[in-house]
């Protein structure tokens, strides 16, 4: 048997971002034990995933996982990544398939989160930090980075976690900073992303445009070793099959 891992990360237009994932997951490879390890993109970028999955095959793969680099559980973990598993699996019938979660709720991610605020401004309790997401119309998106604020207010000294969003779920990352544009206490904002890009520069846009040194910006998450410690985490669970054992099951 020959164990082929698969990782498909976003991908993006900007140079930068496309950079900084394939660094990320270079640096994780040094840590995963598999046989193949090839690296992906579900738009905008190449190797595709039928690319990199065809990759896999001709390097001698019996079994692939695939892993999203993912923060949440959204359209693209659900449908749009594995509609292009199954047409890789259609064309490689004799390949046995495993798809990962993406990063998710984890106590690491709220470590990072916290790492991002404490790096920010000095905080205390009376200080408020609202974490910036994406935003999707699918609830889990909403539940999950609720989940992670919920995980950071119970580990931090600050009078609130808030969360927002920038598109298709509420409240509005606008609206958000529209209620606190007259804040005197110190309101740290988060943006819960993995890379730079349009998003990032829209929200720097509107934050300067405030005018008010109370409202904070701290930098977006990036591919900081908290973040690897739970994506390694999502990678060695398509590691460890019932029944069969494997060196990371046993970490």
């Amino acid at each position: 048997m020959r164990r082929a891992i698969l990782y498909v990360c976003h991908g993006s237009r900007i140079v930068k971002a496309r950079e900084e994932a394939i660094d990320f997951i270079k640096r994780c490879q040094n840590q995963v034990e598999a046989d193949i390890q090839e690296i992906s993109f579900l738009e905008l970028a190449s190797p595709t995933i039928e690319e990199g999955f065809k990759a896999c095959v001709e390097k001698g793969a019996s079994h692939v996982s695939v892993v999203p680099l993912l923060l949440l559980t959204a359209v693209h973990a659900k449908k749009d990544i594995p509609d292009e598993v199954q047409k890789c699996q259609e064309a490689y019938p004799w390949i046995k398939v495993k798809y990962g979660k993406p990063i998710g709720v984890h106590n690491k991610m709220a470590e990072s989160v916290m790492k991002k605020i404490h790096d920010a401004a000095s905080i205390d309790s009376s200080t408020v930090a609202i974490l910036i997401g994406r935003g999707s119309s699918d609830p889990d998106v909403t539940k999950d980075l609720g989940a992670l604020a919920e995980l950071v207010y119970e580990n931090s000294p600050l009078a609130d976690v808030r969360t927002c969003y920038l598109t298709a779920a509420s409240p509005s990352f606008s609206d958000t900073l529209e209620s606190v544009k007259n804040t005197e206490r110190n309101v740290i904002f988060i943006p819960y992303l993995l890379f730079t890009g349009l998003l990032m520069k829209g929200i720097e846009r509107e934050i300067s445009q405030t005018k008010n040194e109370h409202i904070i910006l701290g930098d977006y998450l990036g591919y900081d070793p908290l973040v690897e410690e739970a994506f390694l985490d999502r990678v060695n669970e398509t590691l460890c099959d019932k029944g069969e054992l494997h060196a990371a099951c046993h970490d």
